[in-house]
């Protein structure tokens, strides 16, 4: 079981790399993006600011399935969709026929501004977006690595009780490496601190993790532990 674990979660984990780093090229480019002199015509890789009018609000608190969302208008009666990950601090306070400024780049809605001046990314939003791809590869890799390791030394113990002891510790460390990354991003997002914090954090309780690892195999080697 370690084993299968232990591949299932390096393919996770490597998958969300390759998604990290797209992720975080898009948050450049958005901040790299110039304001556009005028509204351009088409798709655009600078930034503009549209005025809406909000038609209709649904927060959909009560459902798994479906993301809050808000109907706007454009000046011109056309309508706009727009989505976000969660209902605060500007959509809960929306109410139809309300005022709101909508910054848009390549053709989406990424944020929404209301008359306070309160602002809150949508779905299409590129930021913040990297660090939970981030924290999903490292969860991934670090139980996916520490159970590979663990299970094979397990594997290939053949009887040796003390060297498969030693296997589960390897494996059953590899989960508050993996859970950690996860609480990391709980903790960055929470609290609004910077992405970097998510390495950081998870950083720091890998190496007690892994301090404390080595310290159970000695353990299990010299038959303290079985």
């Amino acid at each position: 079981m370690w084993l299968l674990g232990a591949v299932l979660m390096l393919a996770v984990g490597a998958a969300m790399v390759p998604e990290f780093l797209a992720a975080q090229q898009r948050e450049r480019e958005f901040r790299a993006a110039p304001v556009c002199a005028a509204v351009p015509v088409r798709v655009s890789d600078c930034r503009w600011e549209q005025r809406f009018t909000v038609r209709g609000v649904a927060l959909n608190r009560a459902s798994r399935s479906k993301s809050p969302e808000v109907e706007l208008t454009l000046p011109s009666g056309k309508p706009w969709h727009v989505t976000f990950r969660n209902t605060n601090p500007v959509l809960s306070g929306l109410e139809p026929k309300d005022k709101v400024v909508g910054l848009i780049w390549r053709g989406d809605v990424v944020e929404l501004r209301d008359t306070a001046g309160e602002r809150q990314e949508t779905t299409d939003g590129p930021l913040d977006r990297p660090t939970d791809r981030l924290a999903g590869a490292l969860a991934g890799l670090s139980f996916g690595s520490a159970a590979l390791v663990g299970g094979l030394w397990s594997a290939f113990a053949r009887g040796n009780r003390r060297h498969d002891a030693a296997g589960r510790m390897v494996c059953l460390h590899g989960i508050p490496l993996g859970v950690t990354a996860i609480l990391a991003l709980w903790l960055q997002s929470a609290n609004d601190w910077p992405a970097r914090s998510v390495p950081i954090i998870w950083g720091t309780v890998a190496a007690l993790t892994l301090a404390n690892m080595v310290g159970f195999v000695v353990a299990a080697l010299r038959g303290k532990v079985k």
